[in-house]
């Protein structure tokens, strides 16, 4: 029995070759831009899910072991305390726009620049610390998307974050990487190398959450790895091989944020 192929079956059968071409095509494509995200991107994302980029016209203060930190910040302008006692005496630092100040009782101290460069260094770290991902948008900070992996299971965008000498602080030869969620973009890792005190590695993995009026703030566990060869990029293979040792935790307290 003969079978008659009509124009109109012809039509009909490369109408829908086409149709089901295009609904292939754009799968493939929604699959590729999700693989695709810039670090720009990813870094954009994460900041966004963590609500800290409200922190940017805010007042937030903390407790970190035996200090109190407040955090001024105001379109730009900001003011960084630390606060802490010695006996009958208050000591207050401060790293603004303008430069660093010590009060002591609230009065001005003189601080030899060698001493100045230290307390810039320690105040600017915890503050840093404190509210990533904000200021991964900072002018001199360079983004490098490196190659995805999986932790435990889940899968991470894997971002260096590298500083440009002009604008990039006393610390602007410090590498970090931060690993993000690939479908929440939280951070839960990060490593960073750095040169004060001897230098080394660290490698923080997220022990816990404080969500704080729409802001993730977040506690760690600090590790250093047992093999001082160890490239940064790889230590969080060496976090899963169990080849770092736990050096310290990083626990925020009395945590308050108002907002301008």
């Amino acid at each position: 029995m003969s079978y008659l192929i009509t124009n109109s079956k012809i039509t009909h059968f490369l109408t829908y070759r086409f149709l089901f071409c295009l609904f292939l095509i754009s799968l493939t494509s929604c699959k590729t831009d999700k693989k695709l995200l810039t670090a720009q991107q990813i870094t954009d994302n994460s900041i966004k899910m963590s609500g800290v980029d409200k922190i940017h016209n805010s007042t937030l203060s903390f407790n970190f072991r035996d200090k109190k930190y407040i955090a001024e910040r105001n379109s730009g302008v900001f003011v960084l305390k630390r606060i802490s006692a010695m006996k009958d005496l208050q000591i207050e630092d401060q790293l603004s726009n303008q430069g660093f100040q010590r009060l002591i009782n609230s009065r001005p101290s003189i601080v030899a620049d060698s001493m100045a460069v230290k307390y810039i260094e320690s105040i600017n770290s915890v503050h840093y610390f404190s509210v990533l991902p904000y200021g991964l948008n900072d002018n001199a900070v360079q983004k490098k998307l490196l190659k995805s992996t999986i932790i435990k299971g889940k899968k991470y965008y894997k971002v260096q974050i590298t500083f440009n000498e002009d604008g990039g602080g006393v610390d602007f030869d410090d590498v970090f990487i931060y690993w993000i969620g690939a479908e929440d973009f939280k951070i839960d890792y990060l490593a960073y190398t750095f040169h004060v005190n001897g230098g080394g590695m660290r490698f923080r993995e997220v022990r816990k959450e404080h969500l704080i009026e729409g802001t993730r703030l977040l506690d760690y566990n600090n590790f250093k790895p047992k093999d001082t060869n160890t490239k940064l990029s790889d230590l969080d293979k060496a976090f899963e091989n169990n080849k770092l040792i736990k050096a310290s935790e990083i626990n925020l307290e009395n945590i308050k944020i108002t907002f301008n």
